[in-house]
């Protein structure tokens, strides 16, 4: 199983890119320009890439304790996938970005590990400009 980590810090405090993280329906604004489009109906979001790809994720969980949400991609291009985001509190002024993602097949590795990446940078620029 191929598994992805990513984490960035962030210059905010975890409540402030926390309480931005789990406003699921705003994935596309807080992940753009990676993401261009999502909506979120119900515990399914769908969301559409800048590439044109559109994936259907199912929320499992959104822990206030642990300012962690975990998904799962629900379309056929994986035999599983699972995966999370998580704010870590470093200070009081800082926090870390944790997003990690596994999944079969292994071969998709190439196609995801871009879009993670892109995603963690988008991410902090866009939770650090809503900031300042």
């Amino acid at each position: 199983m191929a598994t992805i980590c990513s984490e960035q810090t962030l210059d905010v405090p975890a409540k402030v890119a926390w309480d931005a993280l789990r406003r699921l329906g705003q994935a596309h604004e807080l992940f753009a320009p990676v993401l261009v489009d999502g909506q979120l109906d119900g515990d399914v979001r769908q969301l559409q890439f800048s590439n044109g790809m559109t994936v259907r994720e199912r929320i499992i969980c959104i822990d206030e304790r642990l300012r962690r949400v975990a998904y799962t991609v629900l379309d056929e291009m994986f035999e599983h996938h699972s995966a999370s985001m998580q704010i870590v509190a470093e200070d009081s002024s800082t926090c870390r970005f944790v997003w990690i993602s596994d999944f079969l097949p292994d071969a998709m590795e190439e196609a995801i590990s871009p879009l993670i990446s892109e995603g963690t940078k988008a991410f902090v620029a866009n939770i650090t400009r809503a900031k300042a």
